[in-house]
């Protein structure tokens, strides 16, 4: 029998909510996507037809889900979805983390994303094989 401990690399859970937003580059102001497909208080994942390069800075407009509050802040690509993968539901995103959140927005971003679900995961959760080898020793 083995035990296996999958190991969580998330700071915040996202969720599935589909959000209207603005996300510009900053360093020439290209409007780079107006749309997210997951949100969580720590980034989101945007689609975008563009080119970006991990460690772009942008600046991104959006409401809190369920209210009108809008949040502005400043954000740093990290992480491009090329749409190579089957499991890539659209052609191209970006992983943007935000890097000034106000921490009132934070707080009103995470409480209005409690209720709302994560999205399906696309591949099998990552094995913390350290962690299994200390766990199965205690065993």
């Amino acid at each position: 029998m083995s035990i296996l401990v999958h190991s969580s690399q998330r700071r915040a859970i996202r969720r599935a909510v589909r959000v209207d937003c603005q996300v510009v580059r900053e360093r020439d102001f290209k409007l780079l996507g107006d749309w997210a497909l997951d949100l969580s208080s720590d980034g989101m994942l945007i689609v975008t037809r563009d080119v970006v390069l991990t460690g772009e800075e942008v600046i991104v407009s959006f409401p809190i889900p369920h209210t009108r509050i809008i949040v502005d802040a400043e954000a740093t690509v990290a992480r491009v979805v090329h749409g190579r993968r089957p499991t890539d539901r659209h052609r191209r995103a970006l992983g943007i983390s935000f890097d000034s959140l106000e921490p009132e927005y934070r707080r009103l971003l995470r409480a209005h994303l409690r209720n709302i679900p994560p999205p399906l995961p696309s591949r099998a959760p990552r094995v913390d094989y350290a962690s299994s080898v200390h766990l199965a020793a205690l065993t």
